[in-house]
């Protein structure tokens, strides 16, 4: 009887536990996932800021894979050839007040009169960044050079 009673038991618990669906297999090629392009923004004076900087990020990087250590002339070059505006420029000098030469340069570009593109090439890479313009009106803290 012992037996009898476990066997509706496990009958009864079978019936309780929940089985995963199986999964249903399509092979028509109907099946191809569909992706939907994302709009890109093209580099332009009204383009936002996080277009610029990335601009101004390959522009810089192109610059680097011919010159690892350009002079500041060169960046500025680079940067007025790729389409920023030079009169809004800003750039650390590339030697010390003693002659030597710097560990690193900055440089920075105002966009749109309100997003500072700031870059730093040295011996420890490149690094870029956007921030809001300083109170100065400016990009850079400290003293910086004429860009000519």
């Amino acid at each position: 009887m012992a037996l009898a009673i476990a066997g509706v038991v496990a009958a009864a618990l079978t019936g309780c536990t929940q089985t995963s669906p199986t999964p249903a297999v399509s092979t028509s090629a109907a099946a191809t996932p569909i992706t939907t392009p994302t709009p890109t923004v093209p580099f332009g004076p009204t383009a936002p800021a996080s277009v610029a900087l990335a601009h101004f990020s390959t522009t810089v990087q192109t610059l680097l894979k011919t010159d690892p250590q350009p002079h500041g002339d060169d960046v500025i070059t680079a940067l007025e050839k790729a389409g920023f505006d030079k009169t809004a420029m800003e750039i650390t000098p590339d030697a010390t007040t003693i002659g030597r030469n710097v560990d690193s340069i900055e440089f920075a570009v105002l966009w749109q009169k309100k997003t500072c593109l700031i870059g730093q090439v040295g011996s420890a890479g490149y690094a870029s960044t956007s921030a809001p313009v300083l109170s100065t009106g400016k990009c850079l803290v400290g003293s910086t050079r004429a860009v000519g």
